[in-house]
C-alpha cells in the first residue's frame, strides 16, 4: 500500500469509506498503521486517555509534540494528524503559525483544531503556507466549559443551520476534511451532502465519508465509553489478567524460573 496522504484522503470521497482513529505513542501507533488504519489522529484526547485528565484542555503543546513524535516514528502508511491543543491557536494567528509548524516538524502530515467561522482566516492562513488542516465542528471539546458539558450539538434548525455554516467555512477557508462530532445523524448527512471534502464522524451517525474512534475505547481499554462505540476487544480484562497472573507468579517464587 502507498502511504496515505491528503490528496488521497480527497479522493476517498464517495469511494471508500474510512476507519480512522487515534493513538499517542509508538506501540499503538505501529499495531494501527499495519492493521491499515488511513488516519491516524493524535488527539488532544490524550489528555484524557493517557495523563490523565478530565477533559482535553490542560493538554500543552509539549504533551502533543511528544505524541506526535512517537506515532509519526511508528507510522510508514496512516496519514498522521497532530491536534492542536487548547491554548495553542487561540492567541492570534502568529502563536498559532508557530505552533501548528511545530507539530508539523514534529512529524505530523497535518494538524487538526476545532471551530468553524471563527476560525477560518486561521485555516486559510495555514493552508495557504502549506500546512493541511483538518476542521472539527459540531460538539468541539475544548469548548466544555462553554457547553456545561459534552453535550449534542445541532439539534434545532438554528443550531444545525450554525453547524452547517461553519461545516462550509472551513471548507472554503481549505481544510481538506472536517470532523463531526456528535451531531444528529440527519444533519451530518445534510453536511456529508453539502460539501465536497470529506467528513469524519465521530457521535454522527453511519453517513458521514470516514469515522472516528478514540483507540482506548474501541480496545475496551476504557471501562465508561459514549453511547455509540463499539468495543472490538475487551483489552482491559486480558491486561489486568497478565499483570495479575505476573504478580501471583513472583509473589509464589515460581517467575522467574530457577533455570
Amino acid at each position: 500500500m502507498k502511504k496515505w496522504n491528503v490528496d488521497r484522503i480527497r479522493k476517498s470521497k464517495g469511494v471508500e469509506k474510512l476507519g480512522c482513529c487515534t493513538a499517542y505513542d509508538a506501540c499503538f501507533a505501529r499495531l494501527a498503521d499495519e492493521a491499515g488504519v488511513p488516519i491516524i489522529l493524535v488527539g488532544d484526547s490524550l489528555g484524557m486517555n493517557a495523563l490523565g485528565y478530565e477533559t482535553t484542555l490542560p493538554v500543552e503543546m509539549s504533551d502533543t509534540l511528544a505524541a506526535v513524535g512517537a506515532v509519526a516514528r511508528a507510522a510508514k502508511e496512516a496519514l498522521v494528524v497532530g491536534d492542536m491543543p487548547f491554548g495553542s491557536y487561540q492567541c492570534g494567528e502568529d502563536d498559532a503559525m508557530r505552533n501548528a509548524v511545530a507539530v508539523i516538524k514534529a512529524g505530523a502530515d497535518a494538524v487538526k483544531l476545532e471551530g468553524g467561522a471563527s476560525v477560518a482566516p486561521l485555516i486559510r492562513r495555514l493552508t495557504t503556507a502549506g500546512i493541511p488542516v483538518l476542521a472539527h465542528v459540531g460538539m468541539t471539546p475544548q469548548s466544555v466549559n462553554s457547553y456545561g458539558g459534552f453535550k449534542k450539538q445541532g439539534k434545532t434548525r438554528e443550531a444545525a443551520d450554525q453547524v452547517l455554516a461553519d461545516a462550509k467555512a472551513v471548507e472554503a477557508a481549505g481544510a481538506f476534511a472536517v470532523t463531526l462530532e456528535c451531531i444528529p445523524s440527519e444533519l451530518a448527512a445534510e453536511i456529508t451532502a453539502a460539501l465536497k471534502i470529506v467528513t469524519v464522524g465521530i457521535g454522527a451517525g453511519p453517513v458521514c465519508d470516514a469515522q472516528w474512534l478514540v483507540m482506548h475505547d474501541l480496545l475496551g481499554l476504557n471501562e465508561k465509553v459514549p453511547s455509540f462505540v463499539k468495543k472490538y476487544a475487551d483489552l482491559a480484562a486480558v491486561v489486568r489478567g497478565a499483570f495479575a497472573s505476573y504478580v501471583r507468579e513472583v509473589s509464589a517464587g515460581t517467575f522467574p524460573p530457577a533455570e
